[in-house]
């Protein structure tokens, strides 16, 4: 009986043992979210204002020396807009304009003054010198549109835990209460959810008992509660028509897998992996100095070694000079 127990406990010491020695991470890599608040502005944007688009950003036309800075005549053109006004009129960056219908122009200010003009799309003739060719070329402006398209939500997305998208939902039952939830309106790929027999349209109402108030309450309740791979207990409303029922489902949120990261056994054997930057290192009886074998492999390029002595390399790349 004695040896038995001693067996047992050596064992049980032997595994404890390992256990320390290994290491665990999610098996494949896992992104981060932003979550939104409850209440969300779409139309962050600034209203831009009525006027003519001319399709370029302009500056002054400073010399290039840059021991000798003068303003020269005309105005540099900084940029321009790929299919804007001023490229279909042939203007390139660092171009600089001359004159606009006639008229002198030598600060961006007359520049920026013309496009608030207000009114229908209109023609500019300008005279432009690039490099010591000046040539004269017509601008056709178009007329800013500030009209704005309003955005409208369509629902809150939990791409990780749950890999589905929910609305709030406020619904009275058959005995005149009110109740508030998570409605699922769209399922993501390999989400836990179809395999726990929820549908589209269920209402998720409570959240291991606690209620849940809206769609965003759950998903940031999820993700910041709870550990991929968690079961949770859901309490479900479904509308068939003729009553609404209620019931509750396990579910076990969407789990990345483990994988083994790091086996240390002193010098006996070493293995290190991780996903980020993607390599390996494994070694068997490294004394520093000398291992019997070893092997490394970052990103593609993969090394073995045997008794320190032989080495065999593949996917190295080759440096090449053009």
């Amino acid at each position: 009986m004695s040896t038995t127990v001693l067996r047992s406990f050596a064992t049980l010491t032997l595994c404890s043992v390992l256990a320390a020695c290994v290491s665990h991470e999610p098996r494949q890599l896992v992104p981060s979210i932003s979550l939104s608040s409850e209440t969300v502005s779409l139309s962050g944007a600034q209203a831009i204002g009525a006027g003519l688009n001319l399709g370029m950003e302009t500056a002054l036309n400073e010399s290039d020396s840059l021991s000798n800075i003068t303003v020269l005549p005309g105005v540099r053109v900084r940029s321009v807009t790929p299919n804007g006004a001023a490229d279909l009129a042939g203007l390139r960056a660092a171009d600089v304009i001359l004159e606009i219908d006639g008229q002198e122009v030598n600060h961006p200010d007359a520049i920026a003054a013309l496009a608030q003009q207000l009114g229908s799309a209109s023609s500019f003739v300008l005279h432009v010198r690039r490099n010591t060719t000046v040539f004269e070329t017509t601008l056709n402006a178009r007329m800013i549109s500030d009209e704005r398209a309003v955005p409208v939500e369509l629902y809150r997305a939990d791409p990780i835990a749950t890999r589905a998208g929910y609305t709030t939902e406020v619904f009275e039952t058959p005995q005149g209460t009110r109740l508030s939830g998570a409605r699922i309106v769209s399922f993501s790929p390999q989400s836990p959810l179809p395999s726990a027999d929820l549908e589209i349209g269920d209402t998720i109402i409570a959240l291991d008992g606690r209620a849940v108030q809206s769609a965003q309450g759950l998903i940031t309740e999820i993700n910041t509660q709870y550990q991929l791979g968690d079961t949770v207990r859901l309490s479900i409303a479904r509308d068939n028509i003729s009553a609404l029922d209620t019931f509750d489902v396990e579910l076990e949120l969407w789990d990345p897998g483990r994988r083994i990261s790091r086996i240390a056994l002193g010098p006996l054997l070493q293995y290190e992996s991780s996903l980020n930057p993607d390599q390996t290192r494994f070694s068997i009886l490294d004394l520093w100095l000398f291992s019997l074998f070893s092997y490394q492999q970052v990103e593609g390029e993969k090394e073995y070694s045997l008794l320190s002595l032989f080495r065999f390399a593949t996917g190295y790349g080759e440096l090449l000079e053009e």
